[in-house]
């Protein structure tokens, strides 16, 4: 039993090594000193995995850890479905591999199918794009989900939107609208539009939902809007725990009672949870709360995430 689980731990450690030079782009110095082996070593496995052929565009080698925590986030959350990836101590590179397996897994769930896509935004599921290979029927569509914003153009739901329905070769449809309006009025004024009123019921009866959330810090698009920038302490007194789809939600995964949330262009969380697929594609420590939220309430059911998170999500309460 302990000669099977040294085997066992060898192709962990040659799974782990070989997704973060291949896919997560680390040094072999920097994969020495994260997993406390020596480089000799790093470049020792990495030859054998090279000539064993278990690289091509992908590390087929399992990441057995990742694949047992996926499971059980499934199991407590209830959801059809997780993908978790490994941790990377970059930032942007993290987003990268987080936003590559969701483009994989949409490629699986849209290939072939004549369906509806909705779109969000943001940097994570602009990388999704790099992994989408799925070639839908060509009555299928994409949507943008929410309204737009005034920065951050490469990561705009108008451009990732555009992004997917070029890689799927289909028609994209936007919500030419900024993501939050005014005051409720000004946003019942621009829903008299009737080609706009059309396009947000394309996001309702769009089959799938891939979407992303993010953390009220300073240094997303989001916060950087006026009105969000000018709102955000009250928004954090408010309950708020991050933003899902551009709504402001709290820790159950509730709507806070606030102006934006009267005065947003977008998808309503609780028509995503009707959706037969969605998918959230998120990661990093700050996200956790917001994370969690969407989760509770059920809005998705499907998850893209790093380690971090996923082990978080199984501490404390559901």
């Amino acid at each position: 039993m302990s000669q099977d689980w040294g085997h066992f731990d060898e192709d962990l450690e040659r799974a782990r090594v070989a997704w973060l030079y291949f896919i997560g782009g680390q040094t072999q110095q920097e994969i020495a000193q994260r997993m406390d082996i020596t480089r000799l070593k790093v470049n020792k496995i990495i030859g054998q995995v090279r000539e064993s052929g278990s690289v091509q565009v992908h590390v087929s080698l399992p990441l057995t850890d990742c694949i047992e925590l996926a499971e059980k986030v499934s199991a407590r959350y209830g959801l059809a479905g997780t993908v978790v990836v490994p941790d990377l101590d970059d930032y942007l590179e993290q987003k990268r591999v987080i936003g590559e397996a969701a483009g994989s897994l949409a490629s699986e769930l849209i290939e072939g199918r004549d369906m509806g896509v909705g779109i969000g935004s943001g940097r994570t599921l602009s990388f999704a794009v790099r992994s989408l290979r799925a070639r839908p029927k060509s009555e299928s569509w994409v949507v943008g989900l929410t309204g737009g914003v005034t920065s951050g153009s490469a990561t705009n739901t108008f451009e990732v939107a555009t992004a997917f329905a070029r890689a799927l070769g289909v028609e994209c449809h936007y919500l030419t609208a900024p993501i939050y309006c005014a005051n409720p009025e000004s946003r019942n004024a621009i829903l008299l539009n009737d080609e706009l009123t059309d396009v947000l019921a394309r996001t309702e009866i769009a089959d799938i939902g891939i979407v992303s959330c993010g953390a009220l810090t300073q240094d997303t698009s989001l916060t950087q809007i006026r009105v969000v920038k000018d709102n955000l302490d009250a928004v954090l007194k408010g309950g708020a725990v991050g933003e899902f789809m551009g709504w402001f939600l709290d820790a159950r995964g509730q709507p806070i009672d606030h102006f934006l949330n009267d005065s947003i262009i977008a998808l309503p969380p609780d028509k995503m949870k009707l959706k037969p697929i969605s998918v959230l594609v998120s990661g990093g420590i700050r996200k956790i709360p917001i994370i969690r939220a969407v989760l509770r309430a059920g809005y998705v059911n499907r998850l893209v995430t790093n380690e971090g998170v996923a082990r978080a999500l199984l501490q404390g309460p559901r």
